[in-house]
């Protein structure tokens, strides 16, 4: 699927001049949350704002789940494409980050249950600003010990993984998200996070 104008023009592709200007005018000083009022009220400028702190994040989030590219495009695409249909909804008192990422995430989710699909992570993606498991892999078979280790994990520990390492949000935010107590969440991160250390240490 593709944006309709007047967001045609929001895909993976690097910054235009025009949006890299209005930064150096000082329009990252809004908070996302004032962001999303603001488009929500017409203004197209915040959107694009939005895009350029979000595009990157959201993408590694689907990008790690999904190994086929043109999916990967439609999933990103689509995931504005539905935070454009529900800004209307949209409540400034909630964080935007968790809001946002709960549309990513459930819009994901819909499509696995949909394809009836097991798509694994891509560890050769990993290579999110966060520590990543594995960043420190010296050789070929921990690769394969490391890839084999992320296709095990059940999806829920992969969901729950991505949110904190690329949503940056924290437990009680990926509860919400995913429908689970907060300790629930850390529970799945400690178990995602033992097993592939387990691998990486073998």
């Amino acid at each position: 699927m593709k944006l309709s104008a007047p967001h045609a023009k929001f895909s993976a592709l690097p910054l235009g001049v025009f949006s890299a200007i209005r930064y150096a005018l000082g329009m990252r000083g809004s908070t996302d949350e004032q962001l999303m009022k603001q488009y929500a009220a017409g203004d197209v400028s915040a959107f694009e704002d939005l895009y350029e702190r979000y595009r990157g994040p959201l993408y590694r989030y689907i990008q790690r789940q999904v190994h086929d590219p043109a999916t990967v495009n439609d999933l990103y695409q689509g995931s504005w494409e539905k935070l454009i249909k529900a800004r209307n909804r949209y409540k400034p008192a909630a964080p935007f980050r968790a809001w946002f990422f709960r549309i990513a995430h459930n819009h994901v989710v819909d499509h696995f249950r949909s394809k009836h699909e097991t798509e694994a992570l891509n560890p050769d993606q990993m290579t999110a600003s966060a520590p990543q498991p594995g960043e420190a892999l010296g050789n070929e078979q921990k690769q394969k010990r490391f890839r084999a280790a992320l296709q095990d994990l059940p999806a829920e520990q992969k969901h729950t993984l991505l949110l904190k390492i690329e949503a940056g949000l924290g437990l009680e935010e990926i509860g919400k998200i995913t429908g689970v107590k907060r300790e629930t969440v850390k529970s799945r991160l400690r178990y995602a996070t033992a097993k592939l250390k387990r691998t990486l240490q073998s």
